[in-house]
């Protein structure tokens, strides 16, 4: 009889222990999410540009050309409405740090109309610089960073398809297929975000190897070895000392070249190496 009772006092507790471990513990995916979320470095803190700097060609490092870059109800933005009309000045807002290994994302959006005679190609056009020179090291008169540029691209519904996270190579080449890729821009597979949609982008980067383009979480483009590019006119002044070409870390940017953008995330992730 005692015995019997005591079975039964036993698996009581037990079945009491493993209710209050379930209480207090969270799905493993929960945690995982939690984890991931408490790592992210929020590079546009969604109140000012204190961690940025600024570079247009033609103009110092530091000098804001018509208020291009602001913030503005908890987006950056990069506006128009104080030029009137586009005169060549491309601009580049550089975050204070530079990243090797990382998860970059990425909520943008484009806006009104593109300043009077942009470029046609720079239409509803910006760019996600990557593995880019300093901005110190630009030259006054430079027009974009050599860097990977990953490419920001909307759509206009009517007017075809037109893909974004496309692959530009200011000053540099890939290796893409198994091949030296020199192309200078590269169409990924996504589909084309219209009008004035937000869209959510991401970059993962692996150092001086593999970089992979995300667009609403699908895969769309991916390439291998970032290098500079011998037949650029910088590259002489940009290669270290130990004339490695590859590049495996560097600054991040976002452009100016036209048409009001918004963006409202702008975050990181390290990755380790």
């Amino acid at each position: 009889m005692m015995t019997t009772m005591y079975k039964f006092i036993l698996v009581a507790l037990v079945a009491c222990s493993v209710i209050l471990s379930a209480c207090n513990s969270k799905p493993k995916t929960q945690q995982t999410a939690e984890k991931s979320a408490e790592e992210w470095i929020q590079l546009f803190n969604g109140k000012d540009l204190n961690d940025w700097q600024v570079k247009f060609k033609g103009e110092v490092l530091g000098e804001n050309y018509n208020n291009t870059f602001r913030v503005e109800d908890g987006l950056l933005r990069v506006s128009y409405e104080n030029w009137e009309e586009w005169n060549g000045k491309f601009g580049h807002l550089f975050y204070k740090d530079e990243f090797s290994h990382y998860r970059l994302r990425v909520e943008y959006r484009f806006i009104g109309e593109q300043a009077k005679n942009g470029p046609g190609w720079a239409f509803r056009n910006n760019g996600l610089m990557i593995h880019g020179q300093s901005a110190e090291s630009m030259e006054l008169d430079q027009d974009f960073p050599t860097s990977i540029e990953v490419q920001l691209l909307g759509g206009v519904t009517g007017q075809g398809e037109r893909s974004t996270m496309n692959l530009c190579t200011p000053g540099t080449n890939v290796i893409m297929n198994g091949e030296l890729w020199e192309q200078h821009c590269t169409d990924s597979k996504s589909k084309t975000q219209y009008d004035d949609e937000w869209v959510s982008v991401e970059v993962e980067v692996h150092g001086g190897e593999v970089i992979r383009h995300f667009v609403n979480g699908e895969e769309v483009l991916t390439y291998e070895k970032p290098q500079l590019d011998p037949r650029d006119q910088y590259f002489e002044k940009l290669l270290p000392a130990d004339g490695n070409e590859i590049i495996s870390g560097g600054t991040i940017s976002i452009q100016a070249e036209s048409h009001g953008t918004d963006f409202r995330k702008i975050e990181l992730l390290i990755l380790e190496e």
